[in-house]
C-alpha cells in the first residue's frame, strides 16, 4: 500500500480559497492518486498547535493571510526570496523533518507577466502599499530597469515603500494617492489594493495604455481592469497569479515538474463563476 501524502492551505478566513481546486487538479493530471489537499481555518494563535499535530504523511502547506509572517519563526529555514519580503506562502516538509519556507508569489508574478509577453520594463507604478505591494516590488526588482513609483495614502506608507525599495535594490519614488491616475502613463501598472479601491480611477484610464497587473480575482473584472481592456491594454489578473504561484507550489511539494499549468487554469475557470 502506497504512503498517503497530505497538503493543505491554511488561513483565516479560508472558505473562499481556490487552492484546493488548483492542487487537486494537478494531482489528478500527474497521477498522484495517493495525494490529498484540504483547507483549514487557522489563525496566528492556532498555528503552532496545528503544526505540532502534523505527522510524517504531510508534504507541504500553502499559507494565506494572516499567516505569511507568523509562520516564519516556526520554520527551520526560509528561502532568500521569502526573506526578502518577510513573507512565506509555501512550506515543504523535508524527509529529515525540516520545515522549509518559500514565497512563490514573487516568481508567480514574474511568470504571469512573462506569459503575456512582459519580460522587461523601463519603469513601473504600484497602486497601494500593503503586503502584496512589497511582493510586487520584489518582482519588479527583477524585471524593471528603472524607477518604480508607488501611489500611497499616507507618508507612513510612503516611508515603508521607500524602505522596501532600499532593501530590494529598487529606486522607489512615492506619490500621493490623489495623483494615482498619473500611474497610467507607466508601461506597467500593478494594482495591489483591496476590492473597490481603484473603481474611481477607471474613468481616468487614457486612450493609450501599457500593461495592468490587477492582483484581485473577485470580483472580476474590476472596473479598472475592464476600462483598461476596453482601451486595448494588456491585463493580467489575480487568477493568473494564483495559478502560476500554485504551479510552483505543486512542483516543490510533489517533486513533479512541470506541473500542468493549462489543466490547473481550466479547473479554476470552471470553478469560478
Amino acid at each position: 500500500m502506497s504512503k498517503q501524502h497530505r497538503a493543505a492551505v491554511l488561513g483565516s478566513p479560508i472558505g473562499h480559497s481556490l487552492s484546493p481546486v488548483l492542487h487537486r487538479a494537478a494531482y489528478a493530471a500527474l497521477g498522484l492518486d495517493d495525494w490529498s489537499y484540504e483547507r483549514f481555518e487557522v489563525d496566528e494563535a492556532g498555528l503552532p498547535g496545528f503544526l505540532n499535530e502534523l505527522d510524517d504523511s504531510w508534504a507541504g502547506l500553502s499559507l494565506t493571510m494572516p499567516l505569511k509572517r507568523a509562520i516564519i519563526p516556526l520554520l527551520d529555514e526560509i528561502s532568500e526570496t521569502a526573506a526578502s519580503v518577510e513573507a512565506v506562502n509555501t512550506v515543504v516538509f523535508r524527509e529529515d523533518g525540516r520545515r522549509v519556507g518559500d514565497n512563490t508569489d514573487i516568481p508567480g508574478m514574474i511568470a504571469a507577466l512573462r506569459e503575456r509577453g512582459v519580460e522587461q520594463v523601463e519603469q513601473a507604478a504600484i497602486l497601494g502599499a500593503g503586503a502584496t505591494a512589497s511582493s510586487a516590488l520584489a518582482a519588479l526588482a527583477r524585471i524593471c530597469a528603472g524607477p518604480v513609483t508607488a501611489y500611497v495614502r499616507s507618508e507612513a506608507r510612503a516611508e515603508e515603500m521607500r524602505g522596501w525599495g532600499e532593501r530590494l535594490g529598487v529606486e522607489v519614488r512615492t506619490a500621493a494617492w490623489d495623483d494615482a491616475a498619473e500611474a497610467f502613463a507607466s508601461p506597467l501598472v500593478v494594482a495591489t489594493t483591496p476590492a473597490g479601491t481603484t473603481n474611481a480611477l477607471a474613468a481616468a484610464v487614457p486612450d493609450t495604455v501599457g500593461t495592468l497587473f490587477d492582483v484581485l480575482y473577485d470580483p472580476w473584472p474590476t472596473a479598472l481592469a475592464a476600462a483598461w481592456s476596453d482601451r486595448g491594454g494588456k491585463v493580467v489578473g489575480g487568477l493568473d497569479l494564483l495559478v502560476h504561484q500554485a504551479v510552483l507550489q505543486v512542483e516543490q511539494m510533489t517533486g513533479c515538474a512541470p506541473a500542468p499549468l493549462a489543466l490547473m487554469r481550466t479547473a479554476i475557470l470552471v470553478d469560478t463563476p
